[in-house]
């Protein structure tokens, strides 16, 4: 059975493998055990204390498969970005040069840092173990963070952004970086990137620039990185642009991919989502309608994808104990599409 609980310190081993794994492809999931270990302790922490307002609480979940007792997955929340260190972008706007003289307008793309989305929270962290990854688990994942945002709003802000990786060339570089990045950094993309994992970005405000970057400056491989994202990545920007997730025209300032964003209440898999009391049954079966469900517990929180009935889901004895759950217990129901996880 597969399972979506907080990670704990018990985990750390299993996070090591899934950062060795990642290789460097997810920037907040770096092969640093120090890191990793604050990871952890950063989500029992905020797991443990009081919160009346977004702030620089962070929380992680792990995907268990626990027939194998193996981690096969991790999905975070940062509840609110910038707020300890920086959270830079570029946005992209016009600039519009004219002269009344020669009656001429020009209206120029550039790229102008910015610090617009702090306070927002973002969606981060997202690996799957390439062995295990289909789209029941990356919508599983990914979805049962927003189950869990929904049982205390008021600990996130009213708008929620995640960053996409950017396109590569076939070399594994990104354009955008080599045609850009690498002449204020002088450092490979690959070192950049881990820096920031690591949140070690002093270094982003004393050497970015901070005039706009017109980006007809740019060569044309770095034009066209602009807003794209890795082949892999499409999957996971599909998923967000169901939620209601959309692009304003924030890119990241290492390799220009995308920043989406969506009012935190409007997350479909927020505003869909519903409450009711646990049914238990030996009898329970399901006929095609399939459901994520989740507890409404916080520091135990646990997520499950079992299936039902449209009108809503029973648990078995052993589904309810892997929920944490007695009858009459509340628990929250979201209803899945067979297509999105595979099952068609």
């Amino acid at each position: 059975m597969l399972i979506i609980r907080p990670i704990d310190h018990n985990d750390l081993a299993a996070l090591e493998q899934l950062a060795q794994s990642a290789a460097g492809s997810t920037t907040t999931l770096p092969d640093n055990r120090d890191y990793l270990s604050e990871l952890i302790s950063q989500t029992q922490l905020a797991l443990h204390q009081p919160v009346e307002r977004a702030g620089s609480e962070s929380y992680h979940f792990v995907l268990q498969d626990t027939a194998a007792d193996e981690i096969i997955g991790i999905a975070g929340i940062d509840a609110s970005v910038g707020l300890r260190t920086p959270f830079y972008s570029y946005r992209i706007d016009e600039i519009v040069h004219a002269s009344t003289e020669l009656q001429i307008h020009n209206r120029i793309p550039a790229l102008h840092l910015c610090q617009d989305y702090t306070g927002c929270t973002r969606l981060c962290t997202l690996f799957i173990r390439p062995d295990r990854r289909s789209p029941q688990t990356l919508h599983m994942l990914s979805r049962a963070r927003m189950l869990f945002m929904a049982q205390q709003l008021h600990r996130f802000g009213r708008r929620t952004i995640a960053e996409l990786q950017g396109m590569m060339d076939e070399n594994g570089q990104s354009p955008f970086w080599e045609c850009l990045g690498r002449h204020f950094f002088e450092m490979d993309f690959d070192r950049a990137n881990y820096l920031t994992g690591i949140n070690d970005k002093g270094f982003i405000a004393d050497l970015m620039p901070h005039y706009p970057v017109y980006t007809t400056l740019l060569s044309e491989a770095a034009r066209r990185a602009l807003g794209q994202v890795r082949p892999d990545v499409e999957e996971v920007l599909d998923l967000l642009l169901d939620e209601g997730f959309r692009d304003r025209g924030y890119v990241d300032i290492f390799d220009a991919g995308p920043t989406v964003e969506c009012r935190t209440d409007d997350m479909r898999s927020i505003y869909n989502t519903r409450s009711q009391a646990c049914e238990i049954s030996e009898s329970a079966s399901g006929n095609g309608q399939w459901w994520l469900v989740a507890n409404e517990q916080w520091r135990d929180y646990r997520c499950l994808l079992l299936e039902g009935d449209k009108n809503g889901l029973q648990l078995t004895p052993p589904q309810a104990r892997q929920l944490g759950l007695e009858a009459g217990a509340p628990m929250r129901l979201l209803a899945m599409d067979s297509a999105d996880l595979g099952f068609v």
